[in-house]
């Protein structure tokens, strides 16, 4: 039989499981094609045409009973394999990605670790789907020729552009390259340059490079523009049919100053002892219909995108800042969630209904808090008409708060970063973003009007798409029950979860103690994230079994969808067995699963743009501040060194262990902490430390500090040092477990837990 691609693959389908290399060399001929043979499965190994397997055996990709799953890699070239039936991440050797990159699905073949931590630890075997095609970086040229560096150093891979390829790029521009053929037993990865974006350094620059690099559509095409163009600007007589009226009751919309798109608006009055609230959300469901051209844009998307400087919106202008914006003193169509409670927040009853309502201001969070906070007598008089009901709105807040913390939401208090940019985008300054009692009442009103869209779809059994938060992960939990002992904490597991409660009152012991911080951060770690489903899983984090998206169609696809099923079910209701009216329904609950995991994709995707601008931001910011010392506080701990966090600006960078001159350091993982092995000083999560700034590498992402000084957090109430036999560092006993193991291990975990909230200024707080 004649050596070839075509014959090989023939032989391996015809024998189903897997071939022995010399079985193979058999049906081509024996010894003298032993080296042509290793070169072409070689080749086709690597391109992931065959999969090897141990013993010197090869077969297809799918009949290797490998296991498949995301690549997450790391810019020092090894990576994580999250398998796609769930389970534990399989860790990758730099010598065992056999070209795969950063993202790509791919076939792994794993086992326990040589190193005897009982991790798994695998090979890549095959490379089912790629996750790149295009390449934003860096155009330079060498005397080898040219090459583009990737902006995102998670693909570990140099681009080489061949003459042709190149156009008129200039050395050191930044551009996108399109991959004309990927990484391949050893032969690079080649492309050509598709559009060249401009010079390093220039903001507007840096921002589309993300915007490519994330794959963000933010162009609307003719179809959907003209689609928009269509839709009225203003509210007829006839678009008032079969609506409720409320265009005479005090409305406001409370949202940031800078804010141009208004989803939400709300309306409350006292009666005796209760609180009757009305939450009015836009209502997009009216001008967006499924399977229209803004429809398909809007779920291309899944999600506006918020950057420190602008918002790549998920509806064009004309209908999130016009016409389904609820802007003062015009009338609007929304759909309005009527809900009353008792006087401890208890909801009494709900209903929902299309309205048409006329905002009588447009409140910011700094009005509101100077009305219901501050007590100020001429913020007051200027809005007179809302100021009493501003004032019963955070009787009931507080009310709601109070019931939702009793029954265990999880609130974690950990401030955010608000990024000042000036006229000419660079960063002027970064700031702690207010979270104040004005932005708490919101919050309070928008989950309740969630949740109770939520239970009423549920309790009349209609397809739904959810919001939900799962346990978390109970390896994960376990770990930190151990850490916390250490410092007098304890909270139960019963059968591998943890009630939500449990973990509140922690946080509550926890509050203004030195520890506070450090224990939020390494539980916020142990949380999973939040997403939609097509099944109610229930919402761990707010402590809700039924829970969903409903106050923000302007900006989300799933709550445009929650008000279409919303209104299909009470039109169905108002008329029961109406064909027409079922259709509605039928049609409005369609593809829930599919629509589930897109979103919640696309959701992941901004939130990691998002978080990767503000990066950047913050690395403009500290260049002017290398040599400047700051105090902060260790917010993560690795093998290679600990991470601090500024305490002012939020900004995170690394002291490396071999800038620690003093010992010789051990990476205790359960404790979060790099242990002295002579000396047995302790580098803890939540320990204070003031730093100088020593470097910072915008092309690296990367800011260097040094320890100037360090200030221990309290030693552990419950700990003890220990020399193990053979060993020169302390380890610390843990409840119910002996002695806690070190862990060979040292990836991070993105502070990304369940959502914070449900209004943002900003984007980033999703609950």
């Amino acid at each position: 039989m004649k050596l070839t691609k075509k014959n090989i693959l023939a032989i391996l389908k015809e024998r189903e499981g897997s071939t022995h290399f010399a079985s193979l060399l058999r049906e081509f001929g024996g010894r003298h094609v032993k080296g042509e043979l290793k070169r072409i499965l070689e080749d086709m190994a690597d391109a992931g045409e065959v999969t090897r397997l141990r013993g010197n055996s090869y077969a297809l990709p799918g009949a290797a009973q490998g296991l498949r799953g995301k690549l997450s890699a790391h810019r020092d070239g090894y990576g994580f394999v999250t398998p796609e039936g769930g389970g534990e991440d399989i860790f990758i050797p730099a010598r065992h990605m056999h070209g795969a990159m950063h993202g790509d699905t791919v076939e792994v073949q794993s086992g326990q670790s040589r190193m005897g931590s009982g991790k798994q630890e695998g090979r890549i075997v095959a490379v089912v789907e790629r996750a790149s095609s295009r390449i934003v970086g860096r155009y330079e040229e060498t005397r080898r020729g040219a090459i583009v560096i990737p902006e995102d150093q998670r693909l570990n891979l140099v681009v080489a552009i061949p003459p042709k390829g190149r156009g008129r790029t200039e050395d050191g521009q930044q551009v996108v390259a399109e991959l004309t053929a990927y990484p391949i037993g050893g032969r690079p990865a080649e492309g050509r340059i598709t559009e060249v974006l401009g010079w390093p350094g220039d903001p507007e620059v840096e921002v589309q490079s993300v915007i490519r690099r994330f794959d963000l559509p933010h162009i609307f095409g003719p179809d959907v523009l003209a689609e928009a163009e269509g839709v009225p600007a203003v509210v007829s007589r006839e678009d008032l049919k079969g609506r409720v009226d409320l265009r005479k009751m005090p409305t406001v919309t409370i949202d940031g100053e800078t804010a141009k798109d208004f989803d939400d608006a709300v309306s409350m009055r006292c009666e005796g002892n209760n609180y009757r609230l009305w939450v009015s959300i836009a209502d997009v469901s009216a001008y967006v219909t499924p399977g229209s051209a803004l429809d398909q844009e809007a779920y291309l998307r899944g999600t506006s995108v918020y950057f420190p400087d602008r918002c790549i919106p998920m509806l064009p202008e004309k209908l999130s800042n016009g016409i389904c914006s609820l802007n003062p003193h015009v009338d609007r169509l929304t759909m309005t969630a009527e809900m009353l409670f008792d006087p401890k927040g208890k909801m009494l009853e709900s209903s929902f209904y299309p309205s048409v309502i006329n905002s009588t201001a447009r409140l910011t969070y700094t009005i509101v808090k100077q009305i219901i906070v501050d007590d100020d007598r001429e913020a007051a008089d200027k809005h007179r008409p809302v100021a009493p009901m501003l004032l019963e709105m955070k009787e009931l807040a507080l009310c709601l708060q109070a019931m939702r913390k009793q029954r265990g939401s999880i609130d974690f208090d950990l401030p955010e970063p608000e990024i000042i940019i000036g006229l000419t985008g660079l960063t002027e300054g970064i700031i702690r973003a207010e979270r104040n009692l004005a932005h708490q009442l919101i919050e309070e009103f928008m989950l309740a009007a969630n949740e109770a869209v939520a239970r009423f779809i549920t309790a009349r059994e209609i397809s739904f798409l959810y919001r939900v938060h799962e346990n978390p992960d109970p390896a994960k939990l376990r770990d930190f029950q151990e850490f916390i002992y250490g410092f007098g904490y304890e909270f139960k597991l019963v059968e591998e979860r943890v009630n939500p409660a449990e973990l509140q009152r922690l946080l509550g012991e926890a509050e203004g103690r030195p520890e506070e911080r450090m224990l939020n951060y390494a539980l916020l770690r142990c949380m999973k994230q939040a997403r939609y489903a097509a099944e109610n899983l229930g919402h761990f984090g707010l402590a809700s079994a039924c829970y969903c998206h409903f106050t923000s169609p302007i900006r989300r696809y799933p709550d445009l969808v929650v008000h279409r099923i919303l209104r299909a079910a009470l039109a169905l209701e108002e008329k029961q067995g109406d064909k027409r009216r079922q259709k509605q329904l039928d049609i409005a609950t369609e593809r829930l699963s599919e629509i589930a995991e897109h979103t919640s994709k696309r959701e992941r995707v901004a939130m990691e743009a998002e978080r990767d601008v503000v990066e950047m931001k913050k690395l403009q910011y500290m260049q002017q501040h290398v040599g400047d010392d700051f105090d902060g506080y260790i917010s993560g701990v690795a093998a290679f060194g600990f991470f601090v966090e500024l305490e002012e600006l939020f900004v995170e960078g690394l002291v490396h262990v071999s800038t620690l001159g003093d010992d010789l350091y051990t990476y205790a993982e359960k404790q979060h902490s790099l242990i002295g092995r002579r000396s047995r000083r302790v580098f803890r999560i939540g320990d204070r430390a003031r730093v100088k700034v020593a470097a910072v590498t915008p092309a690296t992402r990367r800011i260097e500090f040094t320890l100037v000084e360090h200030t221990a957090s309290e030693p552990p109430v419950n700990a003890a040092t220990i020399v193990m036999p053979g060993e020169e560092y302390p380890r610390i006993p843990v409840k119910g477990k002996g002695l806690a193991g070190i862990k060979r291990r040292t990836t991070g975990t993105d502070k990304v837990g369940p959502d914070k909230g449900d209004r943002n200024g900003g984007g980033r707080k999703r609950r």
